[in-house]
């Protein structure tokens, strides 16, 4: 026996392909533009909350330091305003309101970054640079601070430092064990004892982790054991960040392939078949 679908059945099923049709657009144009947008949103809540950093710790400290030397220089040049090293409560009224009616707030910021400049041309310095390692060591011995401050200070240094890790090109090892394999960075030739111990060309190759390629381990292997890949640095990074998701260009599988992928039911190899039979 059959049902006949009649004219109300038939607008309700076209109603809900409808609504399942709209659900699914709705649902991969949503996520596309967030991917879209989520970097940029993420990098200006970056940027701002740096600013906003320097401007809490450091710029409102220095906008104290700027209206102190301006009373400074008012009493000065104006005889009838009392001099006092701190200056009068009259005259702190005045230049705050002054600051904050001309929008004079920057001024403290500016004057950071321009600190942050000096200090780091110090730093540079042959006896800046002296100065700094003491801290430096000193800090490192520091119960509890010894334990945050060297790992803080590997992260700042991997992001901020000109030039300290070089990677000349970007290969592919059987890391950790045979069979499975892992991007690596070339960094450098391999160290001469080993060379001379194991004989052979070496190299020194760094194989960063994800999703924080700023850590990862060092390894040293064979020249005839690493596989050349046609990629760049940035290319390699990105792969390793995202967990493979980001393929570089020229590198991606072809749309079935992928698709089986990851539906985890990729075919096995004729081999494999033949065994499991």
């Amino acid at each position: 026996m059959y049902r006949t679908v009649g004219g109300a059945d038939l607008r309700r099923m076209e109603s809900a392909e409808l609504a399942d049709s709209f659900g699914k657009d709705f649902r991969r144009f949503f996520l596309r533009g967030l991917a879209a947008m989520l970097p940029t949103i993420l990098t200006l809540m970056i940027v701002i909350y740096a600013f906003q950093f320097i401007q809490k710790h450091i710029g409102q400290h220095l906008d104290v330091v700027a209206q102190w030397m301006v009373i400074q220089i008012r009493s000065f040049i104006d005889p009838h305003i009392p001099w006092t090293l701190r200056g009068t409560g009259v005259e702190w009224e005045k230049i705050r309101s002054f600051w904050g009616s001309h929008g004079l707030v920057w001024i403290g910021i500016a004057l950071a970054f321009l600190l942050i400049y000096v200090f780091g041309r110090i730093v540079a310095s042959f006896i800046g640079r002296t100065i700094w390692r003491l801290v430096d060591n000193m800090l490192s011995q520091l119960p509890f601070v010894r334990h945050i401050y060297p790992q803080v200070k590997q992260v700042t240094d991997y992001v901020l430092a000109d030039g300290k890790i070089q990677f000349s090109r970007v290969v592919a090892v059987e890391y950790p064990r045979k069979g499975v394999w892992a991007i690596g960075l070339v960094t450098a030739p391999g160290m001469k004892r080993l060379q001379s111990v194991v004989g052979g060309e070496l190299l020194t190759v760094f194989v960063p982790s994800s999703p924080t390629p700023m850590t990862g381990y060092t390894i040293t292997i064979k020249r005839e054991d690493v596989v050349e890949m046609p990629l760049s640095i940035d290319e390699a990074l990105r792969f390793t960040i995202s967990g493979g998701v980001i393929l570089p260009p020229g590198q991606q599988a072809e749309d079935a392939e992928a698709r089986l992928t990851r539906q985890a039911v990729l075919p096995l190899p004729d081999g494999e078949k033949e065994t499991e039979r």
